[in-house]
């Protein structure tokens, strides 16, 4: 690839360090703004945790992955070497802290206050998103068809009801599908499901990663300089901030927003700042001839597997693995996820799967780091995601973009604050 000159000192407005989904996002909306950019990436064409999520814009999921009673669920799910959670034992000493907090914020009263403020980001995606995929070209891929979480027993479907309810106070729109409606809707699911619930804000994309590589390029056209390498540190001890690349290279720019997902901890330490991150490993496979009908993602409740016809294949994806950054993939629960997609899509043909692995980067209370380090205005923060950095990417852009230009946020930012890990 070819990298742009590394341009004068003084000529950076923005520097974007990370070019995932959602340093491409910022860096998009910056450049809308007429500010000079540049993006610092390890590799800009390489493999990264955006290119394989599950194509979800999953507006609906404003309430945090630390519900009340969830610790239990978690203990059962931990005996379960392929189940939907699994902690490596090696990595226990690093995650203790971020599962401490985690169960913390699990309390009631934390729940509610989280759930408002992971709505205040979903309920404007669309404002923020339409402008962004129509702008790169990328509108024809977008489907809008709603999606299915599907429930195996009335018991379990009656359980979460009390979350169903609270989230049309969150403004999720959302009904109830029988059992004759959910196989006339996916007549390609196993006829075992009592009940479902359809998500009329949900849509998907049919190619992730073709997604941001068309963003990538549209940062280029716009005038985005690039440049390759990794990011060591951030140097915020001086009015303008610089970005300390592993060549020993020091690039000073008015403003420096950290985007580089679970990774991002480190320049975080290194700024002086305290958070909570973890990588929340996730996997899956993509069929490419998968002999199964899908209209729009199913997203599996007693389960925790989600199942998207996307482009390029269905992609059967999932679990939770907390092993760090750095532990090999575990490619036996890619398997374990396509034995549930072969026992609820009767035949599915998983010849030729691609499997995958990806690092969600994972904060305790489910929000996003969002704003600007107490330590120095010139850095700002935009990472964090889990698995909602797709779906929140062009808001968290125009949070960063208002930032950027001293405008008062169009989201209160308080909730997202790196101060709140202290």
């Amino acid at each position: 690839m070819t990298v742009s000159a590394e341009p004068k000192h003084a000529d950076i407005d923005v520097l974007i360090a990370g070019a995932g989904v959602v340093g491409l996002a910022c860096a998009w909306a910056a450049l809308k703004e007429g500010l000079t950019v540049t993006v610092v990436d390890r590799d800009f064409e390489g493999d990264r945790t955006s290119h394989g999520n599950a194509g979800g814009i999953a507006v609906t999921e404003s309430t945090p992955l630390s519900a009340p009673g969830l610790l239990f669920k978690a203990a059962k799910w931990l005996m379960d070497p392929l189940g939907p959670l699994s902690l490596r034992v090696a990595h226990v000493p690093q995650a203790l802290p971020w599962f401490l907090a985690f169960n913390k914020v699990s309390r009631p009263e934390h729940f509610r206050r989280i759930s408002y403020a992971l709505a205040s980001l979903n309920n404007r995606v669309y404002d923020d998103f339409l402008p962004m995929i129509e702008d790169i070209g990328g509108s024809g891929s977008l489907y809008r068809r709603g999606a299915i979480t599907v429930y195996e027993t009335d018991k379990a479907y009656q359980a979460d009801q009390h979350e169903w309810q609270f989230k049309r106070d969150l403004g999720v729109q959302w009904r109830e599908l029988s059992k004759a409606e959910l196989h006339d809707l996916e007549p390609g699911l196993a006829p075992v499901f009592e009940r479902g619930v359809f998500l009329d804000q949900w849509s998907h994309i049919g190619d992730p990663k073709r997604l941001v590589t068309q963003l990538r390029e549209r940062v280029r056209a716009l005038g985005a300089n690039f440049i390759q390498q990794p990011i060591a540190s951030i140097d915020a001890s001086k009015e303008h901030p610089q970005a300390v690349l592993a060549n020993g290279t020091r690039l000073p720019a008015t403003r420096i927003v950290v985007a580089t997902g679970a990774w991002s901890e480190a320049l975080a330490k290194s700024v002086g700042d305290r958070v909570l991150l973890d990588s929340e490993r996730g996997y899956n496979s993509t069929l490419p001839h998968p002999n199964v009908q899908l209209s729009r993602e199913i997203i599996f409740a007693e389960r925790k597997f989600v199942a998207t016809p996307l482009d390029i294949g269905l992609r059967i994806g999932g679990a939770a693995e907390f092993a760090g950054l750095n532990a090999p993939p575990n490619y036996k629960r890619s398997d374990a996820l396509l034995s549930l997609a072969k026992r609820f899509l009767p035949g599915v043909n998983d010849a030729g799967a691609v499997r995958w692995m990806g690092h969600r980067p994972a904060t305790p209370d489910s929000l996003p780091v969002i704003g600007a380090s107490p330590r120095n205005p010139g850095v700002l923060y935009a990472f964090g995601h889990g698995h909602l950095g797709l779906t929140q990417s062009a808001t968290t852009g125009a949070l960063i973009a208002d930032l950027l230009k001293r405008r008062t946020p169009r989201v209160n930012l308080q909730p997202f604050s790196i101060s709140r890990f202290g």
